[in-house]
Parts: C-alpha cells; sequence; structure tokens
C-alpha cells in the first residue's frame, strides 16, 4: 500500500501535502520527522494536510515543521493549499481553517493568490512573550553587553509568533549563527521566527528569515507580512510594500480600513509522488 502527495512550493518555501479529507491519516511527530528527512524521506519547510472543515471553511489545514512539531499558520502553505483546491472547485475564492485562525484567499492577476491574512496582534501577551513591554521594540540584544550588534526587535504574531529587526544589511547577518540564539530566547515561551529586514525605500524590503524548527528558508509569508506590520509601526514603511525574499518577491498590504493584512504572491505544484512502504506504515 502507498501514499499519495504533492510536492508544492510557494517562492522556494517548499511543501508536502496530503489529503486527508476522505480517508484519515493518522500523523505522528515521528512520521513528520521522517517524511521531513531530505535524504531518506522527501524532505519539506513545511507538512500540510488537508481535513474535512469544522466550521464555515472549504478545507482546514494542519501544519507540521521538519521536528515533527505542530505549527499554527503558515503562509506560504495557505496559498498553495488555496491555489490547490481553487483549481479542483472551479472557484475563485476559498475560506481556509488553521489553528492560527480562519484565512480567506482568492486568486489575484497573474496566477497569484491573495491571502487574507486577518489582523496582527501586537500585544505582548499575543505574540506571546514572557513578561509585558513594549512590542514594537522588546528587550534582546545579541553581541557583547557593551556593543550589542542586534538590538530591539519589533514582535508581531501573525497567527505565529515573529522577531523583525531592521538592519542595514541583511548580507552581513550570520542567520545560522543568530537565528537559533533568537528562535529559542526567553522572551518567546513558543519559540519564534527571526527576520532581518534591509529598508531599500519605504515601497521595498530584502528580507531573511529564520523559520523556528525549520531553519533559513527561501520564503515565508507570515515573516514578510510581519516585517510590514513592524515597519509600518515605526513610521518605517508604507502600509503597501514589496517584500523580496530569497525565494522572490510578495506584496504585502496593511489595510487601514479593517486592520487585515494581504498577502499576494504565487503557488505553484513540483510533482506529484507516493510513499514507500516504510514511510507509509508510520501513518498507520
Amino acid at each position: 500500500m502507498t501514499l499519495p502527495f504533492l510536492k508544492m512550493h510557494g517562492l522556494g518555501n517548499d511543501f508536502v501535502v496530503l489529503d486527508a479529507r476522505v480517508t484519515p491519516i493518522a500523523m505522528t511527530e515521528a512520521a513528520a520527522r521522517a517524511i521531513g528527512d531530505r535524504r531518506t524521506g522527501v524532505g519539506y519547510d513545511q507538512l500540510l494536510m488537508l481535513c474535512p472543515p469544522r466550521g464555515a471553511g472549504d478545507v482546514r489545514m494542519r501544519i507540521w515543521n521538519p521536528d515533527g512539531t505542530e505549527a499554527q499558520s503558515c503562509g506560504n502553505g495557505t496559498r498553495a493549499v488555496a491555489q490547490l483546491v481553487m483549481d479542483e472547485t472551479g472557484t475563485d475564492k476559498v475560506g481556509i481553517e488553521t489553528l492560527g485562525g480562519f484565512l480567506r484567499a482568492a486568486r489575484a492577476p497573474g496566477g497569484l493568490v491573495t491571502v487574507d491574512m486577518g489582523e496582527p496582534r501586537l500585544g505582548w501577551e499575543d505574540i506571546p512573550l514572557a513578561e509585558r513591554m513594549d512590542t514594537r521594540r522588546i528587550d534582546i540584544h545579541i553581541g557583547p553587553i557593551d556593543a550589542p550588534y542586534l538590538v530591539g526587535p519589533a514582535a508581531v504574531s501573525m497567527g505565529n509568533p515573529h522577531a523583525v529587526f531592521f538592519v542595514d544589511d541583511t548580507s552581513r547577518i550570520q542567520l545560522e549563527k543568530v537565528g537559533p540564539l533568537i528562535e529559542n530566547h526567553p522572551l518567546f515561551p513558543e519559540r519564534a521566527n527571526v527576520s532581518f529586514a534591509e529598508i531599500r525605500d519605504s515601497e521595498h524590503v530584502s528580507l531573511r528569515v529564520w523559520e523556528r524548527s525549520a531553519g533559513a528558508t527561501l520564503a515565508c509569508g507570515t515573516a514578510a507580512c510581519a516585517t510590514l506590520v513592524a515597519g509600518v509601526r515605526l513610521g518605517k514603511l508604507a502600509r503597501k510594500a514589496e517584500i523580496t525574499l530569497p525565494g522572490g518577491p510578495l506584496i504585502i498590504e496593511w489595510r487601514e480600513s479593517d486592520g487585515h493584512v494581504m498577502m499576494t504572491g504565487p503557488a505553484e505544484t513540483s510533482f506529484a509522488g507516493t510513499f514507500g512502504p516504510r514511510l507509509t506504515a508510520l501513518l498507520g
């Protein structure tokens, strides 16, 4: 017996997609880790499972990280699932239930997909942080105590926690060194996604991201959203900007009318495959 899957990506942020809407799939941490192994499994930044909706959505999306932990939100993954379901049903809109909240998505010009990511969560307890503080600049210092080289990131939740540093040159950031330090900082009890943003002008940003549990990725949709929100709150960015990640650009808008963050970008299917007996057996 084998189990089918799709490999999809959004700007190089790659996903294994499983369909459990008809036949349930018993995902475990061990199975998620085995599938995520890029040598002996398939490999992914996130594993996405389509499940029957529990409410008003067209589909419910569950998300796992390569270390086997379950995640609340994934912006690029939401676009991928939205495109998949819209192509399947022939519709132009879709509602997706996630642990991070209910998300609506729609087709956009040029074959792109726009996702309404909802309102950002900006209170210290909503992100969450371990103690009360101004989330525009939180109390984190990286480097020598008398000369830190990273200071005071913004904290934003887009259904998952983010720390956003604004820096002069993202290429100078040693992502593999500082990413884990901030991801696991005591201020973030649920760990954090960590972004380093270089502002070109008020409507253009270069961004590098260290994702919690996944490490350095080519793109992260929620990080791009969190970066725009942080930049607007600090008076550095316009409410709509192009956020360019290593995998390519996303258009992010924080609407003044309702406070919702809109994310527009591509999603593609790379290939379809089936798990062999070993991986299938791990899923019961």
